[in-house]
């Protein structure tokens, strides 16, 4: 029998059918007629994957009809399935297509064609199955990609990360590669006119919303989001021959292919035309060889002209595939530059390793971290091995890759989500072959399948951007370049100003006072400091500006009078300044002066942001959770007052105010909102190095990495929102933030100065940052750590749960966290069940259970992903955060 849903899926009779004939049959493992060898009698390729593999249960795909292949072969497949239950599933092999161990292919899976991972090659089926109903495996993705090491790091991911195997491989991969088909409904061509008025409810709503779309098509699962019971509707509409279903295969990036044009003869021929001789002439001087398009631009001609020389014999046209990389502005030759002595013994160190090193290089900000790691790469390079290179942030890729192709040239490459799907997947399969090069990239970089990899770097190793929240696995990249550095067995280099806790303990170097260690403080770790600028350039001022005091003297301008004196200095002087505030936006919300009324986000508990356009534009406001946006009301909501105020100060009402007290100040500002074009990052820094602007005005994007020379002032508008936050690591964040971005002024000839504002001027974080002293504040964090236990002492496990209805996930919450209490020793403290501080985002209520428990119980820690899905009703969903970095 057809389950519920799939007679609503499939309505018509011979979908049924077809579906009752590709029912998967199960076989347990260790069984006797289950076979364990490989083709030729080898042991599994990838032995660790594959016992990790078979815990689930061996499941075999039946065709609709027979398909006998001679000399019978089988190959098993670790299949992405479209229920989300990881299987090994059994396939046959077609004689055409020549598939081995760790390929990524695409197999018929029920009434869809999914992705896979094909595990190793079998000579036989099970005895009692007829090989004539094994499915044929449909195609050949990506040959040679999984090794064993990589498949060792993967499999660590999906244990530590509390997720399963097929998930840690989906996050690894370019977009595109383990694609699915998806069952879609179109109208059919013999609707009638009004046939709505003869629907139901529900059939009505369907057919409504695809005579809305253009082409009358919507995938079933984009139906189900908008109709409720749209599975009935569609099934009413089939009955009535109203609408069509069908399966659209899997879209996958294809390599770009460019005409090449060939010189095939080096005589010119009696009978060509004048312009037919021309366009030889002008293929023999320039090699013999052109694209199409270049030549029919050189020589002013047709392609038809081109072709009828291919006619005659005298050139040849191929296709050739050409790579699609994210290309960079052409620079000029930069070679090595003299190190400090500082500088010199760090590369020492570094370069004298040649097997797994984890070394911390802490550097103070300017102090040339990147001219180490430039001069590191270039023997790893020289020795045909590659580099993998992380950063933060998508921001921080241009300037830095500018460095790095300077100096090593085409050998550079980038990878990040913001490029294109079709750039991703060429750059991803170019690290396959093996060639020295070096990978610049972010967070998912990480899993750039370089074969011989000589050296990972992860630059501003303190950053949060390198833990990934959702979706599952929660991975940190600095974790994950620990495990694959020690896989492939070769250093991990750690680079920041200001350094995590958990690097400092991991490297040993919890001391007093810090030293340079040319020996490893423990095992294979080193502590290396970097702590002067280039040129014994100092550390910028930081003076502390208490607003109390600015409010008493009847100041009630953004800026306090230091500021703007220090503005004008700066502009008089013809320097320039960067202008850090948390917010991007103009105010952080808008409320009611006669009752008090916040504009809230209908979807989120929280409130809406003004976001001003230009002068005369309707006013905006923005939801920074969901992205809903509405137009301001012109009366409050609640009590009909037209007395809306904007509080708050976001980026662009600190541009707004700039350009009242300075007219003449040039200013940028750079936010998310103003960089969420492709190449924005670098258009807008760019203008900055060129001296556009006198100001640059920005959020937490200006504290990473921006090495601009003309830099001499730095203010931060307001500091006490990084300081007051409900966060174990509120302290050690507002430290770092500050810290990097007071760092950005006084990097070239200039002493830099910093005007930091705040009310809270006796803070510790506020007078470490005024002195520069990371090493006093680490030390009283850590003692604070270490007396709650919590990392780098202890680890967190947090649980997060969401539904569209409120009461379930509460339920389902205290339900999961009577299972764990019943469960777990009582080394593990279970903090909640209780609602996420902001309850509500887009619609789902949230709610959170923390796990606390020492580092040495998390071996003993059950395996929280078996243990509790189980227990989770089909409206709540939930992610497990290892080691999460925000708990708010």
């Amino acid at each position: 029998m057809l389950t519920d849903t799939e007679q609503d899926i499939f309505p018509n009779s011979s979908d049924r059918e077809a579906l009752k004939d590709l029912r998967l049959e199960a076989r347990p493992w260790g069984s006797p007629n289950c076979h364990e060898l490989t083709l030729d009698g080898k042991p599994p390729a990838c032995p660790s994957l594959y016992r990790s593999a078979i815990q689930t249960s061996l499941l075999v795909a039946e065709p609709e009809i027979d398909y006998q292949i001679d000399p019978p072969q089988w190959v098993e497949v670790l299949v992405d399935s479209p229920g989300g239950d990881q299987g090994l599933y059994t396939y046959s092999l077609p004689d055409e297509l020549n598939v081995q161990s760790g390929d990524i292919v695409s197999v018929p899976f029920g009434m869809q064609l999914t992705g896979g991972i094909a595990i190793r090659l079998v000579t036989s089926p099970p005895i009692d199955l007829d090989p004539a109903k094994i499915r044929p495996i449909e195609d050949v993705i990506t040959s040679g990609f999984f090794q064993d090491t990589y498949w060792q790091l993967l499999e660590k991911i999906a244990n530590y990360y509390c997720t399963d195997l097929m998930s840690a491989i989906r996050v690894a991969l370019p977009p595109g590669l383990l694609g699915r088909s998806q069952r879609r409904v179109r109208l059919s061509s013999t609707l009638p006119p009004g046939a709505e008025t003869f629907c139901s409810v529900v059939g009505r709503k369907v057919l409504r919303l695809l005579q809305s779309q253009k082409n009358g098509d919507y995938s079933v699962n984009y139906l189900r989001n908008k109709v409720k019971g749209a599975s009935r509707g569609i099934k009413e509409l089939s009955k009535r021959g109203w609408v069509e279903n069908y399966l659209e295969p899997p879209q996958r990036a294809k390599p770009k292919l460019k005409t090449a044009v060939t010189l095939a003869t080096s005589i010119l021929l009696e009978d060509l035309t004048s312009r037919q001789q021309e366009i030889l002439q002008m293929l023999k001087n320039r090699g013999g060889e052109l694209w199409l398009k270049d030549l029919i631009d050189l020589c002013s001609t047709t392609s038809n002209t081109v072709k009828n020389l291919e006619a005659k014999g005298c050139v040849v046209l191929s296709e050739r595939e050409i790579l699609r990389q994210e290309q960079g502005i052409l620079q000029a030759v930069d070679r090595p530059k003299e190190l400090s002595l500082d500088q010199e013994n760090a590369l020492v160190v570094i370069n004298a390793q040649q097997n797994y090193a984890q070394i911390l290089l802490h550097g103070v900000t300017g102090s040339g971290k990147t001219e180490v790691y430039l001069q590191a790469i270039a023997p790893i390079l020289e020795q045909g091995k590659s580099a993998l290179v992380l950063v933060p942030e998508i921001g921080l890729t241009p300037q830095l890759t500018d460095r790095f192709r300077a100096r090593f040239g085409t050998q550079v490459c980038v990878y990040h989500s913001k490029l294109s799907a079709n750039e991703r997947y060429d750059t991803w399969r170019q690290t396959i072959q093996g060639e020295p090069q070096v990978i610049i990239g972010t967070r998912s970089a990480i899993f750039a399948p370089l074969p011989n990899l000589g050296l990972i770097v992860l630059d501003e190793e303190h950053d949060s951007s390198f833990k990934q929240d959702r979706p599952t696995p929660t991975y940190h990249a600095r974790q994950v370049a620990q495990w694959r550095a020690e896989l492939e067995n070769c250093p991990l280099v750690l680079g920041s100003a200001t350094p995590s806790l958990e690097s400092l303990t991991m490297v040993g170097a919890v001391r007093e006072p810090p030293l340079q260690c040319e020996s490893p403080l423990r095992d294979s770790n080193f502590y290396l400091s970097l702590p002067e600028r280039i040129g014994s350039r100092p550390l910028p001022q930081v003076s502390i500006i208490d607003l109390r005091q600015e409010l008493n003297r009847g100041n009630r301008s953004i800026f306090s009078l230091s500021l703007q004196n220090a503005i004008a200095e700066m502009k008089s002087q013809g320097q320039q300044g960067i202008l850090f505030i948390p917010r991007r936006g103009h105010s952080t919300f808008v409320s009611c002066r006669s009752c008090g009324y916040v504009m809230e986000c209908p979807d989120c508990d929280v409130s809406l942001s003004y976001h001003h356009t230009h002068e005369g534009a309707a006013k905006l406001l923005r939801c920074h959770y969901c992205n809903h946006t509405q137009i301001q009301p012109k009366i409050c909501p609640e009590c009909n007052s037209p007395y809306l105020k904007f509080f708050g100060s976001g980026t662009q009402k600190v541009t707004q105010e700039l350009a009242k007290l300075f007219p003449d100040l040039r200013t940028i500002r750079y936010d998310s909102d103003t960089t969420r074009n492709k190449g924005a990052h670098r258009q807008l820094i760019d203008r900055f190095i060129h001296k556009e602007a006198d100001l640059l005005i920005g959020t937490q994007m200006l504290t990473k990495g921006l090495d601009i020379a003309g830099v001499t002032l730095v203010g931060i508008v307001a500091a006490d929102g990084l300081l007051h936050r409900s966060d174990y690591r509120a302290a050690e964040r507002a430290f770092q933030t500050l810290t990097q971005v007071a760092g950005r002024a006084g990097r070239g000839d200039l002493p830099g100065k910093v005007i930091l504002q705040t009310y809270s001027p006796e803070h510790p974080v506020i007078q470490a940052v005024k002195t520069h002293n990371y090493h006093d504040f680490s030390l009283t964090e850590l003692e604070q750590r270490a007396e709650l236990n919590y990392p780098p002492y202890g680890n967190l496990i947090l649980l997060k749960l969401s539904s569209i209805e409120e009461k379930q996930v509460a339920q389902a919450a205290q339900s999961l966290a009577d299972i764990l209490i019943d469960t777990l020793n009582p080394e593990y403290e279970i903090l909640g069940p209780a609602p996420a501080n902001i309850m509500r985002v887009a619609r789902r209520y949230r709610w959170q259970i923390l796990l606390k428990f020492p580092a040495a119980a998390k071996d003993n820690l059950p395996d929280l992903n078996t243990l509790l899905r189980s227990h989770l009703p089909r409206s709540v969903s939930m992610t497990i955060d290892v080691d999460p970095l925000n708990i708010e």
